[in-house]
């Protein structure tokens, strides 16, 4: 005769595979979700140029886009979300933006990886400046 799991067994088994799924939903990159895109599906209105400090740089934290100018006109655009576990960086010092989650920072004006556990660099979005104003995607 064969035997059939007690209630209590089937209870624990349950509360366990619910308890995982909730650990995999807390490990959730980010306030952004880890399927939203990196890059933007269409372009984005950033605002005044003027914003961007001249070698320095600019976080759009909503829109996910980091700006810097490298020099005085020269504006580069990189996706200001972690190539490492998708988080979004929360600040930009000078030249560097900084992910909250496992402490990846990266160069803003080329996208490189200055410090791990990130190895891809950030995306790169096309920027211009019209009419003083940027557009990026």
């Amino acid at each position: 005769m064969s035997q059939s799991p007690d209630r209590r067994t089937v209870l624990r088994g349950a509360a366990l595979a619910g308890a995982a799924g909730f650990g995999l939903a807390a490990c959730s990159p980010g306030d952004s979700g880890a399927n939203a895109s990196a890059v933007p599906d269409e372009p984005v209105d950033l605002g005044a140029a003027a914003e961007v400090p001249v070698g320095g740089a600019k976080l759009y934290r909503e829109d996910r886009l980091v700006v810097s100018q490298p020099a005085k006109g020269t504006y580069k655009c990189f996706s200001a979300k972690c190539t490492h576990a998708g988080c979004i960086l929360s600040d930009v010092e000078k030249k560097e933006g900084s992910c909250p989650c496992h402490g990846s920072r990266f160069d803003v004006t080329t996208g490189k990886v200055i410090q791990g556990p990130a190895t891809e660099p950030l995306p790169e979005i096309p920027v211009k400046a019209k009419g003083g104003k940027l557009i990026a995607g």
